[in-house]
């Protein structure tokens, strides 16, 4: 028997065999975007309810009806985009939600146009499924686009644009302005936008965050892709969700069920008790917390000779690890791991060429305790390390 050549398409991701040389050495891993709040209390409390009640069965394809109706109202209390249960479907995770909205609309062939530095999970899906993928550069600090040159770039095959918002890796927060123009160019070209809104909640220094399916344009265009791994510390739950129009997610559901069946019947009744339970204060809370890790981590990877901008949204922060010893981005974060026993990303896993970006990603979403030893680890080394 020989894999087939979609395996062939199929790494291990950067993040994952990070983690795994992490482990090895009982570090500090901040190479993988584990959020390490406490889980809320109300998410927990349903989920075992839910169990001990006996809702341990198969739930609709689709997802709880209740649930989708609960995302569908924090969707509209947030953005006011005037979405149902009928416009939500609900998966094993936001990766699951994704392979099924791409399988029922994208076709083998079909280009899609992703912006660099890209999640890896993105890029893997598309190829798994046969498209093509056309990579768009977008540079610090701010990541911006250049619509112009968007433009020129989009051919006979385009079918799709995908942005991440905010970013992984980059922190970039899209402005209400750049998605009203990706709206325009959607529109005029017959194209979908698919907007991976994972950390919606996470954003910075009061920026307001600004949902595709607010924009007029992307009503009709556009797919959000999201869920609660990070919102809620429920990483291993694989709870997550699409929203779009009615027809594509009647369409998506059948990819969903041929894949998943459905997601966990208990474990959606912990997250519909939590979207119940929990106030907008919670979420705002969340935002702070992250905003006071960030600031310390940032400050010190500055202090340490490893520059990295204060990002606006997201968890992590790509850092400029140049001066680090080593003969690209990968050893030079082996080395890195060797010294703090701190796990980081090399920039590979984020750019189809990484040939000369000696660049990091962290993530600061660790428990205060481990974040400030953190610090205190690079601090401390940084002579080792860098060269002077």
């Amino acid at each position: 028997m020989r894999p087939s050549k979609r395996v062939g398409e199929i790494e291990q991701s950067e993040i994952r065999a990070m983690s795994i040389l992490c482990r090895q050495k009982n570090g500090i891993n901040m190479a993988q975007g584990l959020c390490d709040l406490d889980t809320p209390k109300p998410v927990i409390l349903g989920a075992k309810e839910a169990m001990e009640s006996g809702k341990n069965f198969y739930t609709p394809t689709f997802g709880n009806y209740y649930l989708r109706e609960a995302i569908a109202k924090k969707q509209n209390s947030f953005y006011d985009q005037g979405v149902g249960a009928e416009n939500v479907l609900v998966s094993l995770g936001a990766t699951g939600a994704f392979l099924s909205l791409a399988m029922s609309l994208l076709d083998e062939g079909d280009e899609v146009i992703l912006f660099e530095p890209y999640y890896g999970y993105h890029v893997a899906t598309l190829k798994s499924i046969g498209c093509k993928l056309k990579y768009l550069k977008t540079l610090p600090p701010d990541y911006g686009i250049d619509f112009d040159y968007l433009k020129t770039q989009i051919g006979p095959k385009t079918k799709a644009i995908l942005i991440c918002n905010p970013s992984n890796p980059s922190g970039k927060v899209y402005t209400r302005d750049e998605l009203v123009a990706l709206g325009e160019i959607v529109e005029q070209n017959d194209l979908v936008l698919f907007s991976d809104e994972m950390y919606e909640h996470f954003v910075y220094d009061g920026l307001e965050f600004t949902s595709a399916l607010s924009i007029d344009s992307l009503k009709s265009r556009g797919v959000v892709i999201s869920g609660f791994s990070k919102i809620f510390s429920i990483t291993g739950w694989r709870i997550g969700y699409a929203i779009s129009q009615k027809e594509i997610i009647d369409s998506a559901s059948a990819i969903n069920d041929l894949i998943y069946v459905c997601p966990p019947a208990p474990l959606q009744e912990g997250v519909l008790n939590g979207l119940r339970s929990l106030e907008k204060s919670f979420y705002r809370g969340v935002a702070r917390e992250h905003q006071k890790k960030r600031d310390l981590f940032v400050k010190t990877l500055n202090q340490a000779g490893l520059p990295a901008e204060y990002v606006k949204g997201s968890y992590y922060v790509l850092a400029d690890i140049s001066k680090i010893r080593g003969a690209d981005d990968r050893e030079k974060v082996i080395n890195f791991l060797d010294k703090t026993s701190i796990a980081a990303v090399p920039a590979r896993a984020f750019y189809h060429n990484s040939k000369g970006i000696n660049l990091a990603r962290f993530c600061f979403s660790k428990k205060q305790k481990e974040l400030e030893e953190a610090c205190k680890r690079i601090l401390s080394i940084s002579g080792e390390l860098v060269y002077g």
